[in-house]
């Protein structure tokens, strides 16, 4: 019992390293302007504060790894159940509140929007830290000692990390995801009627086919109508096996409110 306590600290130590290496890397990197807009914990805070906020998270995940790294005392191993708990908490909000948001787990990697992956990823790592509580040695004993329990933590993680085939698409193209060629119309359009989001409002449409498509940076929307003669409107990622889907339905009193704009030729 006590090799599977021990098991999973240093997983929890180089997961806490990466985050903290990637945050900092975002913030300094600079990018574009409004990237950090749509990253993790910047997401809640006003603008000036978007990049220290990020910094912050990052301290605390440093500070947390080198207490599991060295130490046994129970402020880090709680600490450690508690980040990943709020970690939870704040993706299950940022699903609901602001779903084209990525968790920005590991910095700008993470900018896809949040997803079962990443929640599922967060509650295992708060499963593992509580696991850890009661381990008796510190991080460096347990990585020199690793066991099959680490080996399976490993591989569970990276069935819930969907930045790694984010990093599998930039080595193959080189290029963020908004500036590569997306997948055929009609491929998406097939990944859109696979999800419960098309499940869920099917029923509701005219017809399966969209009046309207078009892309925007990393998503494709399909624009439909239902028998309210409401639109209703499918966003799906562009990148990724299993891609967000999104979907809003606009009224027609709220259509006839929008201000109409004359087109501009090029």
């Amino acid at each position: 019992m006590t090799l599977v306590l021990e098991s999973q600290l240093p997983l929890l130590i180089v997961m806490l390293v990466l985050g903290t290496a990637a945050k900092v890397a975002t913030v300094t990197s600079g990018g574009e302007p409004g990237s950090l807009s749509r990253l993790g914990p910047a997401v809640l805070v006003p603008e000036r504060w978007q990049a220290p906020a990020l910094l912050v998270c990052a301290a605390g995940e440093l500070v947390l790894a080198a207490g599991l790294l060295l130490t046994t005392h129970p402020l880090f191993r709680w600490g450690t159940v508690g980040f990943f708990a709020l970690s939870t908490y704040v993706l299950l909000e940022l699903r609901r509140r602001r779903p084209d948001a990525g968790c920005g787990c590991f910095g700008e990697v993470s900018a896809a929007p949040v997803g079962l992956r990443s929640i599922g990823r967060a509650v295992a790592l708060a499963g593992m830290a509580a696991m850890s509580v009661w381990a008796t040695v510190p991080g460096w004993q347990a990585a020199a000692a690793p066991s099959w329990w680490t080996a399976a933590g490993v591989a569970l993680l990276a069935m819930l990390s969907p930045e790694i085939e984010e990093l599998i698409d930039r080595v193959r193209y080189r290029a963020p995801c908004e500036q590569r060629p997306g997948p055929a119309e009609s491929v998406t359009l097939s990944r859109l009627r696979s999800s419960g989001a098309w499940r869920a409002h099917r029923g509701a449409l005219t017809s399966p086919e969209p009046y309207d498509t078009w892309r925007e940076l990393c998503w494709r929307f399909f624009a439909f109508r239902n028998h309210d003669d409401d639109d209703v409107v499918f966003a799906v990622y562009l990148s990724g096996r299993r891609p967000a889907v999104r979907v809003a339905v606009v009224s027609s009193e709220d259509s006839d409110s929008l201000p109409v704009y004359t087109p501009v030729s090029a």
